[in-house]
C-alpha cells in the first residue's frame, strides 16, 4: 500500500486509486520474483508527486497467489496451461479489496479516478477487467500484456465488446520480449483505435526499443504511465 506525501496533512481530501497486480514486485526488492528487482513504485511516485508532475494518489499492490496466478490473471482456459478465473478474481477485487480500501483510506470512488494495472498476465487481466467494467475502472495500465493468451482471446473480446465508456489506457511492449509479441500488441492497439480510442488522448502506446520482459524493464515505465494516467492539475 502506498500513500502519497502529505496524505495525513489533508484529512478532507479524497484521492484517486491505482490497483496493481503482482504486488510482491512493486515496492520491495526482498519480496520480488527476482530478488532485488522491484518496480520502485513508492520512490518513483514520491518523486513524480513532489516534482509536481503527478497528482497525489493511493497505490494498492495485490499479491499474486503463486501457483494460482495463471488462473486468476486469465479470462479463459487453455489446454495444459489452465486458467480462466479472471472473472472470479475481478469479483474479489470489487467486493473485498476495494470496499476495504474505501473503508480504511480516503479513496475517491469514481471510475475516472480508479485504475487497474499490471505486467505480462497482469497486463492481460487489467485489460480484460478494466474493459469489462468501465463503470468501475476508468484507467488501465497494461505493461507488456500477454495478448497471445488463448490464440489472442483479448483481441476477439475487444473487437466484439460493447463500448459504453472508454477507459484511459497505457499500453506498451519491449522489442526484446520474444518473437511476434510486438506485432501482436500493435495489432491490439489498432483494434482499440478502430473502436474509438484516440492516440495520446485516451490511449498511449509505447514500443520500448530493447525492452525486456522483466521487473527492471517495467520499473522504468512507472513514471511515464503515472504522468499519462494521473497528471497533476
Amino acid at each position: 500500500m502506498y500513500l502519497p506525501p502529505g496524505y495525513d496533512q489533508q484529512p478532507q481530501r479524497r484521492l484517486p486509486v491505482l490497483y496493481l497486480h503482482d504486488g510482491q514486485n512493486l515496492f520491495d526488492g526482498s519480496t520480488a520474483y527476482i530478488q532485488g528487482q522491484d518496480w520502485h513504485v513508492g520512490q518513483t511516485a514520491d518523486a513524480e508527486i513532489l516534482g509536481g508532475r503527478v497528482e497525489p494518489l493511493i497505490i494498492v499492490g495485490i499479491y499474486n497467489t503463486g501457483k494460482s496466478r495463471i488462473g486468476e490473471y486469465t479470462p479463459t482456459k487453455m489446454p495444459r496451461l489452465g486458467g480462466g478465473r479472471a472473472d472470479r478474481y475481478g469479483r474479489f477485487l470489487r467486493e473485498e479489496v476495494m470496499p476495504f480500501v474505501h473503508r480504511e483510506y480516503r479513496a475517491d470512488g469514481g471510475a475516472w479516478r480508479t485504475g487497474i494495472g499490471g505486467s505480462s498476465l497482469g497486463g492481460l487481466v487489467s485489460l480484460y477487467l478494466g474493459l469489462s467494467r468501465p463503470d468501475v475502472f476508468g484507467k488501465i495500465v497494461a505493461l507488456s500484456p500477454s495478448v497471445w493468451w488463448n490464440q489472442r482471446v483479448i483481441h476477439r473480446f475487444s473487437e466484439s465488446m460493447q463500448v459504453h465508456a472508454r477507459a484511459k489506457i497505457w499500453l506498451d511492449i519491449g522489442t526484446r520480449e520474444g518473437p511476434r509479441i510486438v506485432e501482436d500488441v500493435e495489432r491490439y492497439r489498432d483494434i482499440l483505435l478502430a473502436r474509438g480510442w484516440r492516440s495520446d488522448v485516451d490511449l498511449h502506446y509505447e514500443r520500448v526499443e530493447g525492452g525486456e520482459h522483466n521487473e527492471a524493464a517495467w520499473a522504468k515505465r512507472v513514471g511515464p504511465f503515472l504522468r499519462f494516467l494521473y497528471p497533476a492539475g
